[in-house]
């Protein structure tokens, strides 16, 4: 007998047609419920293993009311809707289920998704207990090393960090007194690179005493168990002189989860974990520290009996910029940037590198989707196999299915040979499934087969073909809102969204456009042939300022003319027109797509409205002219738009 599911839906006979599908099926079905409160008498009575659930039920209740309890609780469930609006997708992927049903639905598909529900809530359980496993391995095997003081509690820091991600960390703040207390603190640098920040080195950037940053501890509460700090209580921890306005100002945090350890000697011993978004933390955060709590304070006794043996001496090699693994930017060398946002996307692409889990890469136009699918790609165990990319906006809608499931000789008229598909050739590897909000609908249902059954089936041929290929997908579309408005399956967006990536525009790391701006002279120095060291003052205030509308392409295309028409070794001016400026300033109160459209136009005008060719409106834009005249069609652009 498989699982007992219990299902909540209030339609007599749809419930019924799904209690004779799972009897077929060999499930047991608990029981029927009809409202929100009639599931929880049940549930108290008799744990189901699963739950088929219904969104919207009779009641004031709803049964996403329902899922945020059945997730507190560990019980799997997954959705069954009609339909939904972008609003109810977004609180409905916040109670995380295990897979979503669109109504209607066939048998197959109802046992299928249970099916992939069962083996992720098996393989995150599973999964997450092996990952604490080896974490704690990790973190006794640090005890043994010859390393010094500082280099372990680096090592110890970095340990934790997948499981408790920081942008600064501290270690034993809370027992300052004078200044050879045993604490010590990491900032966050770069990808793997950490400033090292002792006590008399926070002194110097904080401009204090001694006296003065234990007044600071002393005002800054910390409690005897595990606790997250945000919003209003770190807003009021901010109003008065306290470590985290000290941090706060200094350092750009917004919030922070302390995790204090109970040494045998009666002592307390806190880590502070800060980061600079104000939704790091959650309760899952909480849960990690308490399973830690034993091992963790067997590694800090260790850790501080050893430092008081060798009398505080330790090397100060390699400090303060400490790569903590050399090869740490192994897979990001192509992506250019420090800020905080890029580098949370790479720890993202860390985490899930090494699964087989689907990803989608979400960003505006320009910002890189397709360089962080390489990462994923090249970090994975699939790196050696073929990672076959598909720009779904470029292809016709009559030949997709043929590009992606292959065809036999003779199925439709101009069908000369046998054509292997997308999907086929990159089988025991990876598919890059870009733009793929521009989609057809009937196609999105086959898609969704072919993600959920494993098979494909060329066009003409009753034969099927098991496939082995990891799914990376991406967008520039709001894909809640096309499902909102019924040009996305819903279905297929949960099957897609189970690790998304969401990538930042170039107006929100600015910060990053030296580096990048840097990155592109070089480059088009060596295709030019010229020696441009780089850009004036002038000129990088303009950049700093500007909108970028076009993101990272938009800029490299800026660089690239810049370097063409620079007559020394100094870039002293950009094609940063006073038409982009307008657009920018105008834009402030526009949407995306409203910027991409003023953008193309700018560009289509510059080139007297030439789309193909050298100098040609695709070719600065830096996308196939099939994909622009696409663009332009949806973005609704004419000829009297670019006179």
């Amino acid at each position: 007998m498989k699982e007992k599911i219990l299902i909540v839906e209030d339609k007599f006979v749809e419930a019924d047609y799904l209690r004779l599908m799972l009897t077929k099926a060999g499930y047991a079905v608990m029981s029927i419920a009809h409202s929100v409160v009639q599931a929880q008498e049940l549930i108290k009575n008799e744990k189901p293993d699963f739950v088929l659930l219904d969104i919207f039920l009779k009641g004031k209740l709803t049964g996403i009311d329902l899922g945020k309890k059945l997730a507190e609780e560990n019980i799997p469930f997954v959705y069954l809707s009609a339909n939904s609006n972008e609003e109810v997708l977004n609180a409905a992927k916040a109670t995380e289920p295990y897979g979503f049903l669109v109504k209607p639905f066939r048998e197959k598909d109802l046992l299928i998704t249970l099916e992939i529900a069962r083996y992720r809530h098996e393989q995150s359980s599973e999964a997450n207990s092996r990952k604490e496993n080896i974490l704690k391995e990790k973190l006794l095997a640090i005890v043994n090393d010859t390393d010094s003081w500082e280099k372990k509690m680096l090592k110890v820091c970095t340990t934790l960090k997948p499981h408790i991600s920081f942008d600064y960390i501290t270690a034993g703040f809370n027992n300052i007194h004078d200044i050879s207390t045993r604490a010590i603190s990491f900032l966050r640098i770069g990808y793997d690179e950490y400033q090292k920040i002792e006590i008399t080195e926070l002194l110097t950037i904080a401009g204090l005493s001694i006296n003065e940053l234990v007044t600071l501890v002393n005002n800054t509460p910390y409690d005897t168990m595990p606790a997250i700090v945000t919003e209003k209580s770190f807003e009021q921890l901010c109003n008065v002189s306290s470590l985290t306005k000290l941090f706060s100002q200094k350092f750009q945090i917004r919030s922070y989860i302390y995790f204090p350890l109970h040494l045998s000697n009666g002592e307390v011993f806190i880590f502070c974990f800060y980061c600079k978004r104000p939704d790091t933390y959650t309760a899952a955060h909480i849960g990690v520290m308490n399973r830690l709590q034993k091992t963790m304070a067997f590694v800090m006794e260790s850790l501080l009996g050893t430092e008081k043996k060798s009398n505080l001496i330790a090397s100060k090699n390699n400090f303060p910029h400490t790569p903590a693994n050399a090869n740490g930017m192994l897979g990001f060398k192509e992506n250019i940037g420090k800020s905080r946002l890029l580098l949370n996307v790479f720890d993202l692409v860390t985490q899930v590198a090494h699964s087989d889990t689907s990803v989608l890469i979400l960003g505006e136009s320009g910002t890189g989707k397709e360089r962080i699918a390489d990462c994923i790609h090249n970090l994975s165990p699939r790196k050696n196999r073929l990672f076959v990319k598909v720009n779904c906006a470029a292809l016709p809608s009559t030949l997709i299915e043929s590009e992606l499931f292959g065809h036999e000789k003779g199925s439709f008229t101009g069908a000369l040979d046998k054509r292997i598909g997308k999907f086929e050739k990159a089988d025991k590897g990876t598919i890059f499934l870009d733009e793929i909000g521009e989609m057809p609908l009937d196609l999105q249902v086959k898609l969704l087969r072919v993600l959920q059954e494993k098979y494909i089936e060329r066009i003409g041929s009753r034969d099927l073909t098991r496939i082995d290929v990891r799914i990376i997908a991406a967008t520039n579309r709001n894909l809640e809102k096309e499902v909102a408005e019924g040009r996305f399956r819903l279905d297929l967006y949960y099957r897609l969204n189970v690790f998304p990536i969401s990538l930042p525009s170039l107006r929100e790391r600015t910060e990053d456009i030296p580096l990048l701006a840097d990155h592109f002279i070089k480059y088009y120095n060596l295709k030019a042939g010229k020696k441009i060291t780089g850009l004036s003052q002038t000129v990088l205030k303009k950049m700093m300022a500007y909108h970028w509308p076009g993101n990272i392409r938009e800029l490299e295309n800026v660089i690239e003319r810049s370097v063409l028409l620079a007559k020394g070794t100094i870039i002293e001016d950009t094609i940063l027109s006073a038409a982009q400026k307008d657009a920018f300033m105008d834009s402030r109160m526009k949407t995306i797509h409203e910027n991409e459209r003023d953008y193309i136009i700018i560009v289509l005008k510059k080139c007297n409205g030439r789309i193909w060719g050298t100098g040609g409106a695709a070719e600065i834009l830096n996308v196939p002219p099939t994909t622009l005249k696409s663009k332009m069609k949806k973005l609704g652009i004419q000829k009297e738009n670019i006179e």
